[in-house]
């Protein structure tokens, strides 16, 4: 009679993505970041696939995680394995629905910088459905399902292009700006502090005041655009950086109470993956937000 064993199981995908992710990574927490998961979740995955296969892939101790032998000689072939599938879902996505673009960006430059260029961009590609979605550090786009990248960078990542320089002012309301005669008076108001841009205050200070030992003197938020609200309501001083208030510049709402403005190294940058140059769609979007500089 005929003979019909089993066929051998594959692991678990989810198994498999989360050894990767925490290899590739350097640990679980921030695998499971990356995979929207717990690190608890994580660490029962590869569990999982350490017994399913028999050895072990990692080494535990008290200062975290590190590869055995075994998960080095694996991770390269996941890591390619994995772009790859990443690569695969993203064509699907653009077959599916090749009028849509998705912008993932720093929360800042999504309300201040990028919002007020949609109009624009909906007029010049009006056949375009752009979505943007707001989070703190840059996603990597071989695993995620976004087509660019909006956020500041020292360097220009590789598929990356220069929107803007940056510099850091002080800005306030008009009535409060006549109070402030010089730099030094700034320690007689509140000063407005963006927890992200916490230094930003220092770094104007050493260039403005070497001497005067300045600390600033007032509420910290970690929103933007809230500490951008109360500068605009007559609360303080906000060190701002020029291209997110320079429409409030240009209406009078806000003045800059001092000339000196300090250049940022970091510049406003949007990226694709170099593999998506040919994409016209997305290459529309970038030059047509590259060319807005002379608009706004």
């Amino acid at each position: 009679m005929p003979v019909s064993p089993p066929t051998p199981r594959i692991p678990s995908l989810n198994a498999l993505r989360a050894f990767e992710a925490a290899a590739r990574l350097g640990g679980f927490a921030l695998a499971a970041e990356e995979l929207g998961v717990t690190p608890g979740a994580v660490a029962a995955q590869i569990k999982s696939l350490e017994e399913e296969i028999g050895a072990s892939l990692f080494v535990r101790s008290t200062r975290g995680v590190t590869l055995t032998p075994i998960g080095q000689r694996a991770l390269p072939a996941f890591v390619e394995v994995f772009d790859s599938l990443g690569q695969a879902v993203r064509d699907l996505r653009q077959d599916a629905t090749p009028h849509k673009v998705h912008i993932a960006a720093l929360p800042a430059l999504a309300q201040l910088w990028l919002a007020p260029r949609l109009p624009m961009l909906r007029e010049r590609l009006p056949d375009v459905d752009v979505s943007v979605t707001a989070m703190e550090t840059p996603p990597n786009l071989k695993r995620v399902p976004f087509d660019l990248c909006l956020f500041y960078t020292n360097t220009t990542p590789p598929g990356g292009v220069q929107l803007g320089s940056e510099e850091i002012l002080p800005v306030c309301v008009p009535e409060l700006a006549r109070k402030l005669t010089r730099p030094e008076d700034l320690k007689t108001v509140s000063c407005l502090t963006d927890i992200a841009w916490a230094d930003d205050w220092k770094l104007w200070a050493q260039r403005v005041m070497p001497e005067a030992d300045f600390s600033p003197d007032g509420p910290v938020f970690s929103l933007y655009s809230v500490a951008l609200q109360e500068a605009l309501s007559g609360a303080g001083v906000l060190m701002a950086h020029k291209s997110l208030v320079l429409h409030h510049l240009r209406k009078g709402e806000l003045v800059a109470p001092f000339k000196t403005q300090v250049p940022l190294t970091g510049r406003i940058t949007m990226w694709i993956l170099p593999s998506r140059h040919h994409i016209k769609i997305l290459s529309d979007v970038v030059e047509s937000l590259k060319q807005s500089g002379s608009v706004f």
